[in-house]
């Protein structure tokens, strides 16, 4: 699952429009020739992360400068192309992926190829009906740093046509605090970011600052199903769990007394499997000692949390393994006698992806010593030498299992 963002310059929902010192970690302007200071916000250039691809400008009218340039990879036999970013081994990371085809290659569709995040397939890129509509698209994934780099890189697959070129427009790492996600096993999973919105109509995206790690909180309008409300009180949030940010409550979705709220949500239909959920509420009255109401939540018919108070001063809820699959329903039922009905903020709904294991520290230093020693270096030599599996270095054999040796070179 993925984002999708404006791509001209003059609508700058999707670009970082920064005054303020950012959060830790990388922006990277992929395949530009130059830093540049977009918006406020300082932009590298991709020298000194990837080791190979070539850089090719966007001609589209008025596209957004971040957009504006790319780097693609035309290595038919090339396992992956990676980028590596150093990283404090232990700490959790939000990667962002950027991609916006421009025809770059002369072609009418972008190409379809995965995305590989710290040797684990993290999922196909495919940008086809995004880019049709003159969108580009983003992806984002929180991962914990099991070592001292952490590699991004994209990759052909089945569906990657054989004249095709795997691209990428930009990349960011930004540092995410350790209390954020912290039910979350990240030395087992990942979370793949499926659907984070703030519910009650249209608006721009809400990133930094707003949002201290940059998350991107989209806008959700459900087509006036729900009624429309605005909060009269302002909410911590470093009393909420994953520090949600405070702008993310000044509307909210509500139904009228006795009525059960529904909420399709998210919009998309979901792979089978286990998502990491968390829903956001504040009571939008005015703070008193009545500003409270109590209703249960339930996705897709299954109780979620029973007996719900919400507050003034706001609530979260979250399950960090819930089964989802298919359509997605959030429905809201007051309790009975309720003087008021229930009420929706905001809510996120993140994929768990299994990580593929992980490559023998030693084994991936003598890989790289050897890597540095060779005056003609394979184009796939960089990211983990095994992971994922069918996209190891050329000519690199490895072990089977979660934990993987370099059998032979």
């Amino acid at each position: 699952m993925h984002g999708s963002i404006t791509a001209l310059a003059h609508r700058r929902a999707c670009m970082h429009e920064r005054e303020h010192e950012h959060a830790a970690g990388f922006f990277i302007n992929c395949g530009s020739k130059k830093e540049s200071t977009i918006n406020g916000f300082k932009w590298l250039t991709d020298d000194g992360f990837v080791g190979e691809g070539n850089r090719s400008e966007i001609a589209t009218p008025g596209v957004a400068p971040v957009l504006a340039s790319l780097r693609y990879f035309p290595y038919p036999a090339a396992r992956k192309s990676c980028y590596i970013f150093p990283v404090a081994k232990g700490s959790t990371y939000l990667v962002r992926t950027t991609y916006y085809y421009g025809a770059f290659d002369g072609g009418s569709s972008p190409p379809v190829f995965d995305q590989i995040v710290s040797g684990t397939r993290w999922s196909a890129v495919n940008t086809s009906a995004d880019y049709a509509r003159g969108l580009a698209s983003y992806y984002e994934i929180i991962v914990g740093a099991t070592g001292k780099t952490l590699s991004v890189c994209v990759a052909r697959n089945a569906a990657t046509a054989p004249s095709a070129s795997p691209f990428i427009s930009a990349v960011e790492v930004e540092s995410v605090d350790d209390s954020v996600y912290n039910t979350t096993d990240f030395s087992a999973y990942a979370l793949a970011t499926v659907a984070r919105h703030r519910f009650g109509g249209p608006g721009p995206i809400l990133s930094y600052p707003d949002d201290p790690f940059n998350r991107y909180w989209e806008s959700f309008d459900d087509g006036g199903k729900n009624p429309v409300v605005q909060s009269h009180g302002k909410v911590d949030p470093s009393e909420f769990w994953n520090l949600p940010p405070a702008a993310a409550f000044v509307s909210g979705l509500t139904a009228s007394r006795g009525k059960q709220l529904a909420l399709q949500w998210p919009a998309a239909d979901l792979p089978s499997g286990g998502y990491y959920v968390a829903l956001y509420f504040q009571d939008y009255r005015t703070p008193s000692p009545y500003s409270w109401r109590v209703f249960d939540v339930a996705v897709n018919g299954k109780i979620f949390y029973k007996g719900l108070n919400v507050s003034a001063a706001g609530v979260t809820v979250y399950a960090t393994n819930w089964p989802l699959g298919g359509k997605t329903e959030i429905t809201l039922t007051p309790e009975e006698g309720s003087p008021v009905g229930p009420v929706i903020n905001a809510g996120e709904v993140l994929q768990l992806v299994p990580l593929e294991g992980r490559t023998v520290t030693r084994d991936v230093i003598a890989m790289e010593e050897v890597a540095r020693k060779l005056s003609k270096v394979p184009s796939d030599w960089r990211g983990d030498p095994c992971l994922p599996k069918g996209n190891s270095w050329t000519g690199v054999t490895c072990s089977e299992g979660k934990l993987v040796r370099v059998v032979s070179l």
